[in-house]
Parts: structure tokens; C-alpha cells; sequence
């Protein structure tokens, strides 16, 4: 008998919403289940595969997982299509649901060997020291039949993209994005059964800079960091209805030309000549690479995912044409334009404005300006930039044909395709723009690679940017697989010494390579949080080497006295006292800083270990760990229980990180932690590293009033001055703009950075009141303490089981509280006054409280 009141829901392979050419030859499953049973827990599955209609495995376990479950057959081989169904079973003997709908699943080319096609390059010679027309590439074939099924793998050195008899391949963005290219290069799969024709067929291949050949950098930047010729590959598989199968590849047969595009650059942007055909095709060189190192994506890709219009338009005082779109973003223009063939558009971008002009100090060396010569098509013309992307919220446009019409000029927004899974919002608008503001931050800034900037001449994946925000992007968006690629390079790139790169893909800009705490513990930090929010331990299991190399480096520096007072240290990077042009001047001392990380990275190492069954290891790492927090105390801790760094990032550290041995300690620590907050009038006062913790902190000292005034404050520096100065993104600094409106004086004010967002996670977790107790949500920790006036607030979040949210309202002494948890999972409800904390399963329930 099937139990019609469950149905099996969501069902994944890995962290894949799209599994076509995947890389993992056992991929694990996941799935949900929607009921509507209270309490309902599964106690056994069963998986089906199926090979066209074949059944060729079937597996039944008594278990209540049902994330990241094992793959029950045997391993994939290149291209396999395999479908998969489950089933689920209950507490309750009502037989199975039905089965779920069919994932397919389909591997990628797993072997060196399955690569037939060649890179190719065109055969004529270029300069390297500054921009050329990138490119067109073109090959033809022929299938001998009717085909049943086409599969086009494509990667490139630069960035590409496909047609196929015209039609564009795909909807993939700034493919294939960046690795670190000279070990790892990813590869793309389309489906192109539906461009694929009877007889002749023609491939392009539109290149461009990229991240492989363009500028990348500070102070003027680098080119050809990674090579100075772009190049292809490109590979045609199709099948026919015989079974059989044939193969067309990029090789020595195919040509190049020059197309439209005149030169493409991330920071530069984007010139196009329409008039432009490619044309005089040449020949092409084959160029000699380790197919080896090809390898399929973690997660989705860069994709267009809205588009808006412009909310204002205005004359500037240089009178020139400026157009509002409302919100900072990232991404490019969309024009639609008529007019006779020769006239150029020109497109600039900025994210502020000085004077009523576009404001572009802050780009440093990004020019940031689009061209479009038109062709003179009678009907009109439409034209968006392929290769480049910009951070923006007004544009300015010269060279129109008249004034643009509503619908003439789009944002369209870029990122990585990334599910949205969490939802935060109260009864403050200012609070609910702030997390607004931290969502765009993200979504700006989680292009292929989690970014420091958007829109100035960097662009770089910051280790310690990522570290401190890591538990609010896992809260907001899905992202483990984009996360666990830039781990995958972060270990590649780290140093024998265990050194972990300032930013991830590693390029030398004269930055100097620190051991700097912060940003290296990214390395340990990153992968226990993405444990902590999916469940995923193999991702602990794929980085242990590196995350103890990290922490066995500190150690070989700092001896027996395991006090990090070695190494150059960023610290608490722009602490609002810090001079616009020293962001390193902190209150915080560098040293302590970087012995409170140490500590952490330690006990969190340690926890790995034991999550992984390595119990020596265990053993050490939490002897290390107790060792470092001794030392800690002993070294900056008075006799009075202040601490050496009388400041509010030094106290947050002690007492988020479990840095002081007795409850005395941790009182007087929080007692000074609160009046040095009250003393700066509830302003923050701290940067980078504090900024994350010192919500949590007052509140482990049981000043939840000092919290949110913290919270609350609306003049600068606080999280809300940006708010209330119009800002849509978060900025760089507390003080990016300065309250007569002109921007900070400082080289580095970006005002689309997500670190100092990363106190949306505590608006989650103690505001609303929703957090794991458990790895991946299993067990889920409802746990609101409302303050600061709000009357109401409330969180959502789609877990790997489903969807628990909190909501509570607080009217006349009574707090009310309505929690959802998801079926298979459990949720813990510790309530303020309550007397002890409620255990509860899936469902819907509401609790009531006196708040005193």
C-alpha cells in the first residue's frame, strides 16, 4: 500500500540543482519530504536507478537519513545517464511513499582520454603588453544521421561563448569562470540536441580576456598572468538512434577571425563595433595542454537573474544623461537603440554620485565604460556586453540618439546562479533595508568566486572577507558547491610552510604573501562552517590537510609560548578610528588578534578531527588548543580582568571564542566590553574581525539592551548610517561616504562589500531567533531574544530537510511565537523566561511567554 500523504521532494546529487556533466562518479543524494504528519520522522528509504528503462540497482536501507545519503550502485563512467527515484517509509507501518519524481543524472568525461578535441589558438601573432580584439573562432561537421542526443564540452583559456548554427549555446555567463587555472580549468556540458541539424552544422567559439589574459590587480594590475593566448575546446558528441555515437572536435581544421567585439576587459569593459562581421578567416595552432587538469564545476553557474529599470533619469550639470537604477548592483547594461550606422554609444558606470556626476575615484584604474558603434539595422538594435561586468547604480550614457525611451536601457544582474534559502525581516524598515542591503552585497559579490568588490580595479576572493560572512552566505543563499571550489583552489595554492594566499585564486600584485590571521584561517573556518549549515563531511574530509597545515604553521612560529607575535598582521582591518589612508590602524592589538584566532582555528581543527574519527589527532589539536588559550590570558590578560587592548574587537574575541578560563573572567569582560560601547554612545568600534562578533558578545554577557542600541544607532559609524544615507549594497567602510555627502578620502571605499554585513547572522540567529544545533539543520536551535522596541520579527530558512522559519510577535508582556520545523528533523525551543527549553518535532507550534 503507498502512503499518498508523503511525497518524496527536492531530490539532489550533491550540491548540484543541474546534474549534467557532473564530476563526482558517486554522487550522494538528498531529497525531502513534504507531509503533513506532525512530528513525522523517516525511518527507512529506498533508492531506484534506472539506465533508460533498465532497473540497474536497488537499495533499501532502515535509516532516517536523507541528506547527502551514499550512492547505492556502482560508480559512473564518462557520460553515463543514469535516473534516479526514492522512496520513503515512516514511523507508522502505512507503507512507502510514492516515488519521487526522476532526477537524471549524467556524468561528465571523467578520463584524459575521453578528450578527442584539441585547444585551439589562432595562428596569427599578437602584443602582449596591451588589449587586441579577442578572437572568433569556427569549425564545421557533418553528422552521418538524424541524432537522438547532442552534448557539447566547452571550456577555454579567457572567457567563452558558443552558437551553434547561430543559435546561442546555453545561458552561462563569463564561462568558465576562475580556478586557478594552471592546476585546475573547469569544463562546461549543454545539452545541444535541439541546435544540432541534419547535414552541415557550423561552431563558434567568441573569446575573450578574462580573468586568464586581462588586467587583473591593484595599482595598475598584471596581464597575461596566466597565458598570453586565448584558445578553445570544444568538443561535439552525438548519438544516433542505432546506439551509436560520434565525435567532432576543435583541432587544427578550424578557423579564426576577428569579430566584432574591438576589446573586452573586466575592469576596462566592453567595445563593440556592430558594422563588424568576422571575416578573412585564418588558420588556427593547436596549443598543448593536460587534459587532466580539466575538470566539471562544484555548482551552478554565472547566470543574467533580473533585470531592472531605471527608477530616475536626469541631465547632470556637464549635461550629460544619468540614469538611476535604484539599487547598487552588479552587472551590465541592456540597450535597445536605432540610428545611423557609425554612431557609439558610450556606457560609463559608477555606484555613487559627487556634485550630480558620476563618481569615479572609488574605480581607481577600472574605467568601467562600455562602447556600442551601431550598424544602422532599420528596426533598431539591441546590445548587451558579453565578457565584463561592472558594480553600478547609476550610469551615464552619451552619444544616444536623442533622449533613451522607458524600456531602452536595463540593468541586468549578474552573479552565480545560487538558490535563495534564507529570509530575515522585523519590525524596523531601516533593520529590514540593512538586510536587504547584505543580500545584494552578496549577490554582487558571489560572481563564480566570493569577491571583496565588485566595480574597482580588484575584484579578488579576500580570505577574510569570506571567513566572517561565511555564516550569513550559507544562511541566505545555497552555495556549498561555489564555496567548495574556491576551497579546492585555496589548498591548492597554499604554501608548503602552511601560508594560505591573502585572496583565492592566488595572482602576484605586489601584495605581500602574509601568515596573517583572519584571512589564513579562512582555511579552517570556511569548511566547519559549510559542515555546520549543509551537513557536507566530506568537505571537512577534503580539507583537513590543508586546514592542518595552517594550523601546524602557527605552531612552528610561535613555539612553545604559543603566542602568534611573529608575522606581519592586518589585524582588525579598518577600525573606524583608522585614518582613511592607514585601514590598519586598529585599537585591537595586531598580536592579540592573531593569538585569538589561533586558538580558534585550533579548537575548531580539533573538533574536525573528532567529527572525522581521527582521535589522536583529536587529542592533540584540543591540547593545543587549551595550550593557546592559556597562553592568550597569560599574555593579555591583567590582573585587573581587562584586557592589554582595551578595546571592543579584543573583548568580543575573549568572549566569543572561549578565550577565558572562569565565569569571573567572562563577567568582567562583558561588563567592559558594555561600558566601552556605552562610552563611544553606542557606536561600533570595530572592523573587520570584530564587527562579526560583538552582537554575540555583549549578548554571552547578558547585555542584550547594549546589543541592540549597538544595533539600532543611526549615525555614523554604525550598521545603520549607511542605510539612512540611501545606501542598497554594503559599503567598505562604516564611513565610505561622509555625511555631507562626499566620498571617503581613503584609495579603498568600495561601497559593495559584504563583510560588515555579516551581523545578518546574528539578526537571524538572535534577533529572529533561528540557527542549527546540528550539523546541516538536523537539529534546529529556536532561540529568540527580542529588544531594542522591535514589536515583531522573523526568519526563514530552507534547510536540507525543508524549510523551518520563526516568527514572534511581543504585545502587552506576552511573547508569542509560531515555529515551523521540517519533517525529519527536531527543533529545540529555548524561549526568554521560559524555565527550561522544549524539545519538539516537524510541524507547526506555537508557544506563548511572559516577557518580564
Amino acid at each position: 500500500m503507498t502512503d499518498h500523504r508523503l511525497l518524496v521532494t527536492g531530490l539532489r546529487a550533491e550540491h548540484h540543482r543541474e546534474p549534467l556533466g557532473i564530476g563526482e562518479r558517486r554522487p550522494r543524494l538528498s531529497w525531502r519530504t513534504a507531509t503533513d504528519r506532525p512530528g513525522w520522522s523517516q525511518t527507512a528509504y529506498e533508492i531506484r536507478l534506472t539506465d533508460g528503462d533498465r532497473e540497474v540497482c536497488r537499495a533499501h536501507r532502515r535509516s532516517a537519513e536523507s541528506v547527502l545519503v551514499p550512492w547505492p550502485g556502482e560508480a559512473l563512467g564518462s557520460r553515463r545517464r543514469i535516473g534516479v527515484t526514492v522512496r520513503v517509509w515512516g514511523p507508522e507501518d502505512r507503507g512507502p511513499s510514492p516515488w519521487s519524481k526522476t532526477l537524471t543524472v549524467e556524468a561528465g568525461l571523467y578520463e584524459p582520454a575521453d578528450w578527442a578535441a584539441r585547444f585551439v589558438s589562432p595562428a596569427w601573432p599578437e602584443p602582449t603588453d596591451r588589449q587586441v580584439p579577442p578572437p572568433v573562432l569556427r569549425g564545421r561537421f557533418r553528422p552521418r544521421a538524424p541524432v537522438v542526443s547532442a552534448r557539447l564540452y566547452a571550456t577555454a583559456h579567457g572567457l567563452y561563448e558558443a552558437e551553434i548554427n547561430g543559435v546561442r549555446v546555453g545561458d552561462h555567463v563569463l564561462a568558465p569562470g576562475w580556478t586557478h587555472y594552471t592546476e585546475r580549468l573547469r569544463y562546461q556540458t549543454h545539452d545541444v540536441t535541439a541546435l544540432v541539424r541534419d547535414g552541415d552544422n557550423e561552431i563558434r567559439v567568441l573569446l575573450a580576456d578574462g580573468w586568464f589574459r586581462g588586467r587583473l590587480g591593484f595599482g595598475g594590475g598584471r596581464r597575461n598572468i596566466y597565458g598570453d593566448r586565448l584558445a578553445a575546446l570544444a568538443q561535439i558528441e552525438v548519438r544516433y538512434a542505432d546506439g551509436t555515437a560520434q565525435t567532432f572536435g576543435s583541432g587544427p581544421d578550424w578557423q579564426a577571425a576577428h569579430g566584432p567585439i574591438l576589446s573586452s576587459g573586466i575592469y576596462e569593459g566592453e567595445e563593440y563595433d556592430a558594422r563588424r562581421e568576422p571575416s578573412d578567416w585564418s588558420a588556427v595552432e593547436v596549443v598543448r595542454y593536460d587534459p587532466a587538469r580539466l575538470a566539471a564545476p562544484d555548482g551552478p553557474p554565472v547566470r543574467r537573474t533580473a533585470t531592472l529599470d531605471p527608477v530616475a533619469a536626469w541631465t547632470s550639470p556637464s549635461g550629460r544623461t544619468i540614469l538611476d537604477f535604484g539599487q547598487n548592483l552588479v552587472g551590465r547594461l541592456r540597450i535597445r537603440v536605432g540610428g545611423e550606422p557609425g554612431r557609439t554609444i558610450t556606457l560609463r558606470h559608477a555606484e555613487v554620485l559627487e556634485d550630480g556626476e558620476l563618481s569615479v575615484r572609488p574605480l581607481r584604474e577600472a574605467r568601467a565604460t562600455d562602447t556600442y558603434t551601431l550598424r544602422g539595422s532599420p528596426g533598431g538594435e539591441e546590445w548587451e556586453p558579453r565578457f565584463t561586468f561592472h558594480g553600478f547604480r547609476y550610469a551615464e550614457i552619451t552619444g544616444w540618439p536623442g533622449e533613451p525611451a522607458p524600456g531602452d536601457v536595463q540593468a541586468v544582474v549578474l552573479h552565480t546562479d545560487m538558490r535563495r534559502t534564507g529570509w530575515f525581516e522585523c519590525s524596523e524598515p531601516l533593520l529590514n533595508r540593512l538586510h536587504e542591503n547584505v543580500v545584494w552585497s552578496m549577490r554582487g559579490n558571489f560572481v563564480d568566486i566570493p569577491t571583496d568588490c565588485p566595480q574597482r580595479d580588484e575584484r579578488l576572493g579576500w580570505t577574510a572577507d569570506l571567513q566572517v560572512f561565511a555564516p550569513t552566505a550559507t544562511f541566505l543563499h545555497d552555495c556549498p558547491g561555489l564555496l567548495r571550489s574556491w576551497l579546492t583552489d585555496l589548498a591548492a595554492q597554499q604554501h608548503p610552510d602552511g601560508r594560505v594566499p591573502m585572496y583565492v585564486p592566488y595572482i602576484a600584485t605586489g601584495f605581500p604573501e602574509l601568515r596573517a590571521a583572519a584571512w589564513g584561517d579562512a582555511a579552517v573556518i570556511v569548511p566547519w562552517v559549510i559542515y555546520e549549515r549543509y551537513g557536507d563531511l566530506r568537505v571537512l574530509a577534503d580539507q583537513y590537510d590543508s586546514m592542518r597545515a595552517w594550523v601546524d604553521g602557527i605552531t612552528a612560529v610561535t613555539g612553545a609560548r604559543h603566542v602568534w607575535d611573529t608575522d606581519r598582521q592586518l589585524g582588525d582591518w579598518l577600525d573606524p578610528a583608522a585614518p582613511p589612508d592607514r585601514p590598519g590602524d586598529a585599537r585591537t592589538d595586531l598580536h592579540l588578534v592573531a593569538t585569538a584566532y589561533y586558538a580558534r582555528s585550533a579548537e575548531l581543527l580539533a573538533r574536525t578531527a573528532q567529527s572525522l574519527g581521527r582521535h589522536d589527532d583529536h587529542a592533540h589539536y584540543a591540547r593545543l588548543a587549551d595550550a593557546v588559550r592559556a597562553a592568550f590570558r597569560a599574555e593579555y590578560l591583567t590582573p585587573d580582568g581587562r584586557l592589554t587592548s582595551d578595546a571592543q574587537t579584543a573583548y568580543a574575541l575573549a568572549l566569543c571564542f572561549g578565550l577565558l578560563a572562569t565565569d569571573g573572567q567572562r563577567a568582567r569582560a562583558g561588563r567592559r566590553l558594555a561600558e566601552l560601547v556605552r562610552q563611544e554612545d553606542f557606536h561600533i568600534g570595530t572592523g573587520f574581525v570584530g564587527t562579526p562578533l560583538i552582537c554575540d558578545a555583549l549578548c554571552e554577557a547578558g547585555e542584550y539592551d547594549t546589543a541592540y542600541r549597538l544595533l539600532l544607532q543611526r549615525t555614523c559609524p554604525s550598521w545603520l548610517y549607511p542605510v539612512t544615507m540611501g545606501a542598497t549594497t554594503v559599503w567598505e567602510r562604516w564611513d565610505s561616504m561622509l555625511p555631507g555627502g562626499t566620498v571617503n578620502p581613503g584609495e579603498m571605499t568600495s561601497f559593495n562589500h559584504y563583510a560588515l554585513g555579516a551581523v545578518a547572522d546574528w539578526l537571524h540567529r538572535t534577533v529572529a531567533g533561528l540557527a542549527p544545533a546540528a550539523p546541516g539543520y538536523r537539529r534546529i536551535l529556536v532561540r529568540p531574544r527580542p529588544g531594542g522596541g522591535l514589536s515583531q520579527a522573523s526568519a526563514a530558512h530552507d534547510t536540507p530537510y525543508g524549510r523551518a522559519a520563526v516568527s514572534w510577535t511581543s504585545t502587552g508582556g506576552e511573547l508569542r511565537v509560531t515555529v515551523t520545523v521540517p519533517p525529519g528533523t527536531t527543533a529545540l525551543i529555548d524561549l526568554p523566561d521560559a524555565t527550561q527549553p522544549v524539545e519538539v518535532g516537524s510541524g507547526t507550534h506555537l508557544f506563548r511567554t511572559e516577557l518580564s
